[in-house]
């Protein structure tokens, strides 16, 4: 196939090039480099099979020849980033992915849109079916990306239904794995970070919320099959395995030897910040045949490795 992927350059964009250039796949890498790094896709320079195209998605996109699929993932993904770029977050989640899907109209190509847990905001049903309609404050800080996904999964499902244009939706939960910005202000580089400054890890509050983490060759075995499948619903791709945040340092400390310990600060989280956070991935397993194969400590090992060599 010859795909697009927006985003390219990015911590899942630039994962899911190296998936379709090795599954033998041409690759357009299409990114504005607003929160993506030329970095995380440096080791594709000269592979005849990869071409990358610097561009900002919420213009109109034109891409010659022909195109098989289209995947959507540009966006700025971490609050750090969104509440930073909160109009430019909007547009790439408006204006970006109808121009994405207006190329796969054009094509005749496969669309999938990386969707999110975030669109079940604060959630009251736990853990969070593909069923459940969110929880989300449309007015707070972080309803920018909320509602830009929520906006997307809309303007998708229009184009399906209207253009009939063959559509893919996944909503990612927390992942995490190496080419993650050490400085994005999420809580697996925030932690790592700190365990190799030899630095307590800042917990807000009790720590009592939960996650349940990812690693990232887990989530992009999920998007290719989801992809490669006939399914055209939202599908859950996540890790089921919930931790407390206050588990997860202590985890980290062990796993880093960091003698630092945990300090606790009143809790500053954003406003809508999730207290809860698990996937229902039946779906996953029934229609994919998937589920996440690396355990936590393996892959966060994987990701201290990475964060080590580069400080």
């Amino acid at each position: 196939m010859r795909v697009l992927i927006t985003g390219a350059a990015g911590f899942l964009g630039s994962h899911l090039s190296d998936r379709f250039l090795v599954e033998g796949h041409q690759v357009i890498g299409m990114d504005n480099l607003i929160t993506g790094n030329t970095d995380n896709i440096a080791h594709l320079a000269g592979n005849q099979n990869f071409h990358f195209i610097r561009y900002d998605v919420t213009n109109y996109i034109y891409i010659e020849g022909d195109v098989d699929a289209v995947l959507h993932f540009a966006s700025p993904a971490s609050p750090i980033d969104y509440l930073m770029y909160p109009i430019q977050t909007l547009k790439v989640g408006a204006l970006g992915t109808h121009n994405a899907l207006g190329v796969a109209k054009a094509k005749g190509a496969r669309f999938l849109l990386a969707s999110t847990s975030e669109i079940y905001g604060d959630p009251l049903v736990h853990p969070q079916t593909e069923d459940y309609a969110g929880n989300v404050d449309t007015i707070g800080p972080r309803g920018v990306y909320d509602e830009a996904k929520r906006f997307a999964e809309a303007i998708t499902m229009a184009y399906q239904r209207t253009h009939g244009v063959d559509t893919r939706i996944v909503r990612i939960f927390n992942t995490y794995g190496p080419r993650m910005r050490l400085d994005d202000g999420r809580v697996v580089p925030n932690f790592i970070g700190q365990a190799l400054r030899h630095e307590p890890l800042t917990v807000y509050g009790d720590g009592s919320q939960t996650r349940s983490f990812c690693f990232v060759s887990d989530l992009v075995e999920g998007i290719y099959r989801l992809l490669m499948s006939g399914y055209d619903q939202p599908v859950n791709i996540g890790n089921p395995s919930e931790m407390s945040i206050l588990e997860f340092a202590h985890m980290v400390n062990e796993t880093t030897h960091n003698p630092a310990g945990i300090v606790y600060k009143e809790d500053l989280r954003i406003k809508g910040d999730p207290q809860t956070r698990r996937p229902d991935i039946t779906r996953a397993r029934q229609i994919l045949g998937w589920e996440p194969g690396v355990d936590l400590k393996t892959g966060l090992q994987r990701t201290i490795d990475y964060f080590e060599d580069r400080m």
